[in-house]
């Protein structure tokens, strides 16, 4: 199975399949995909490689403003598009402070979304919960608010902290190709912050540790905080797991190459 999509203008599509969960099931391939914007897909290669995945549920969790300047994904006939922007305090990551530490800065702006956006996540959730043709959510890179989406769903799915880490560091294959984006679209500007475009696994470690100390668990999170009830939850697993196999494989690095996490 792959795990990495390959597009011309998208640097970061990945299916969420493959994950084994704790009750021994594992999550379906084809049904369930992360991304960096969509807003970029345009030419007619990458159009029919969207259309073969044959998804019917579009969610984009950037703010309208993003989708304004950027774009987003050209009209598909039976693809339905959801703007749900979970982040309510937007910043730069460009314009970071380099002497902070960066990956406590950013669980923070990752515990930011998870408190202002209950109503958009619990929707994302929703949606995902009751499509019946493959979904993909993305937002600008498919990183921070892609990731915090990819981590709620993988954790009540049952999957290990280890494999959804893993997962979210994942993007830190396209970190080059991100950092090369910004510096088009940005002549002149000086990108202050090196960790811009990272992914490492200790960014979504301190947040699902963080979710843990402030309601018991990620779970306990999903159900009190967001609402999310025990229906919704049967439905996600319903649609999303199948019986594990041992020839589909669940370590997130199937496609692209070993890279070191956890370098500066």
């Amino acid at each position: 199975m792959t795990r990495h999509l390959t597009f011309d203008a998208l640097h970061n599509f990945r299916d969420l399949g493959g994950y084994r969960t704790a009750d021994g099931q594992s999550v379906r391939w084809h049904r369930l995909y992360r991304s960096d914007s969509l807003g970029k897909l345009s030419s007619p290669a990458d159009l029919e490689r969207f259309r073969e995945l044959d998804i019917g549920t579009v969610i984009d969790l950037r703010h309208p403003w993003e989708i304004a300047a950027k774009g987003r994904i050209p009209q598909i006939d039976g693809v339905a598009h959801h703007n749900l922007s979970i982040e309510h305090r937007p910043y730069d990551q460009a314009e970071i402070d380099p002497d902070v530490d960066p990956w406590r800065h950013l669980a923070d702006r990752f515990a930011e979304v998870a408190e202002d956006g209950v109503a958009e996540i619990r929707q994302v959730l929703g949606l995902i919960a009751t499509a019946d043709r493959p979904v993909v959510f993305h937002c600008a890179s498919g990183k921070d608010r892609t990731g915090l989406i990819a981590a709620l769903v993988l954790t009540l799915l049952g999957a290990s902290e280890d494999d959804i880490a893993a997962d979210f560091a994942l993007t830190e294959l396209a970190t080059p190709q991100l950092v090369a984006d910004w510096r088009t679209a940005n002549p002149g500007r000086t990108l202050r912050w090196p960790g811009y475009g990272r992914a490492p696994e200790d960014v979504i470690r301190h947040v699902l540790a963080d979710l843990t100390a402030a309601h018991g668990s990620v779970r306990a999170y999903a159900t009190g905080t967001l609402g999310v009830d025990e229906e919704l939850i049967g439905s996600l697993r319903a649609r999303l797991l199948t019986n594990w196999s041992p020839n589909e494989g669940n370590r997130p690095g199937l496609t692209g190459p070993t890279i070191p996490l956890n370098r500066i």
